[in-house]
């Protein structure tokens, strides 16, 4: 299972299109608001989440967690008890945490991204506190996903599709989805 943290100014398609593909994967995607069910992004659209923060079950079958970016999403994520337990909890159970935009500069926060590689909107590299900026669009190191923004979320949902699932699911998905 992959759990997708939306709170109020949430970058859309850098939630939206991660969870449009990991489902096409066959992912057991579960969206959930920040402070509510009902969550309003940065673009001022109205997304009613999955669950609130108060179902959320962190054990043996949560694969992921992804943060998309956005202002003020990012900061909302970041001051939120049950995103901060999800962020820990994969990180002391090798799970995968997968972030974009300016959400990177949480984990960066928490000392997560020291010695990976690492990318994020540009702007925030100050933010990623020992990590290798790479200024690349999408960015895997072991455990962790990091993307510049929501012109690369489509290549960031294939790369989560390929972790979770497998290669050949992320390509099938490529190609169905007509994206080069």
């Amino acid at each position: 299972m992959v759990y997708v943290f939306l709170a109020n100014g949430f970058e859309l398609i850098e939630a939206m299109a991660p969870v449009d593909i990991l489902r096409r994967s066959g992912v057991n995607v579960v969206t959930v608001g920040v402070g509510g069910e009902a969550v309003m992004s940065s673009q001022k659209v109205a997304v009613k989440a999955d669950i609130t923060c108060g179902q959320v079950k962190l054990g043996d079958d949560v694969d992921m967690v992804v943060l998309p970016g956005g202002m003020p999403g990012t900061l909302n994520l970041e001051a939120d008890k049950t995103v901060q337990a999800a962020i820990d909890f994969c990180a002391d159970n090798d799970k995968y945490l997968a972030a974009i935009c300016a959400a990177p500069s949480i984990l960066g926060h928490k000392g997560l991204l020291s010695g990976k590689k690492a990318t994020c909107y540009p702007g925030f590299e100050k933010d990623l506190t020992g990590a290798v900026p790479t200024g690349e669009g999408v960015v895997h190191d072991g455990k962790i996903v990091t993307a510049k923004g929501a012109g690369v979320c489509v290549e960031f949902g294939l790369k989560l599709a390929e972790l979770v699932v497998s290669k050949e699911v992320s390509d099938s998905v490529r190609a169905g989805i007509q994206c080069g």
